[in-house]
């Protein structure tokens, strides 16, 4: 004999409904309050720790202007570069259709109101003897003529394609082997110091790259030559670096066997300023 059917439950009353949904409501806003106060406490530790972190790193002792520990990180990041570095990797060029006006941007070596360019000499010091060598414009633009159509950049962020004019630094130190220690034919500087003449602006190569084909002693711009904001009446150019390695208007060149002085570098920036 078939079984009754059991009887279905009734529901809940009303009351009892929203007496659960309201147990339920309060369970999510404590577990929300758990969870906020812990992300609160875990968020101050944080910035504590990172606020005591910048303490003690900007309490560390300078190194060629910045703490040392930034100063370790810089270096690191200039033996990347150099490793990375090759004669064989060129800048891209471009067409001459591509090429634009290059913005002034700063004036440091540049300032000194009585320079007279009709007088300017480069005064270059050679490697060993510390003997000093004067050439002109002229004995420059005597030398192989190189053009190249290559971005400019600009450690802000800002870029822009230019047209370049002028000698490759290892064509100069080919005719003038001012860089080779003298009496030593194999010993060739490591580095290269660039000044302006009033010395208010300088920076330091390496030597590799100052051969690097692309390196050069430039004097025109986009078909003419150099203005005085741009660095007349000789500047050097280098792609593979950030512009703040393109130091305007040279006045001496020596050659050194540590790392030179360098502007931006003494200032918080990478030595190596590659990229």
């Amino acid at each position: 004999m078939d079984q009754p059917l059991a009887p279905l439950e009734s529901n809940p009353p009303d009351g009892a409904a929203e007496a659960t949904v309201a147990a339920a409501d309060a369970a999510v806003v404590r577990e929300a309050n758990r969870r906020s106060r812990r992300a609160f406490v875990l968020t101050g530790l944080t910035a504590l720790a990172g606020l005591g972190g910048w303490r003690w790193l900007v309490s560390q002792p300078d190194e060629a202007g910045i703490p040392w520990t930034l100063r370790r990180i810089l270096d690191a990041n200039g033996r990347v570069a150099a490793a990375y570095f090759r004669e064989t990797r060129l800048a891209p060029v471009f067409p001459p259709s591509r090429a634009r006006a290059l913005r002034v941007n700063a004036h440091y070596g540049l300032r000194d109101k009585a320079f007279d360019p009709a007088t300017w000499r480069l005064r270059v010091q050679a490697y060993g003897t510390g003997q000093m060598h004067e050439f002109t414009l002229a004995d420059l633009q005597a030398l192989p003529r190189v053009e190249m159509i290559t971005e400019f950049k600009c450690i802000e962020g800002w870029s822009t394609i230019v047209q370049w004019a002028g000698v490759r630094f290892s064509d100069f130190l080919t005719r003038y082997p001012l860089a080779v220690r003298a009496g030593v034919p194999e010993k060739l500087a490591p580095y290269v110091s660039l000044m302006t003449p009033d010395k208010a602006y300088y920076v330091g190569l390496d030597m590799h790259s100052a051969l690097h084909p692309q390196t050069l002693l430039c004097y025109e711009l986009n078909g003419v030559p150099l203005t005085a904001d741009h660095g007349a009446p000789l500047r050097l150019v280098t792609p593979l670096k950030y512009g703040i390695k393109h130091i305007k208007r040279i006045g001496t060149i020596a050659f050194a066997d540590t790392r030179p002085a360098d502007f931006w570098a003494e200032r918080g920036y990478d030595w190596d300023a590659g990229h």
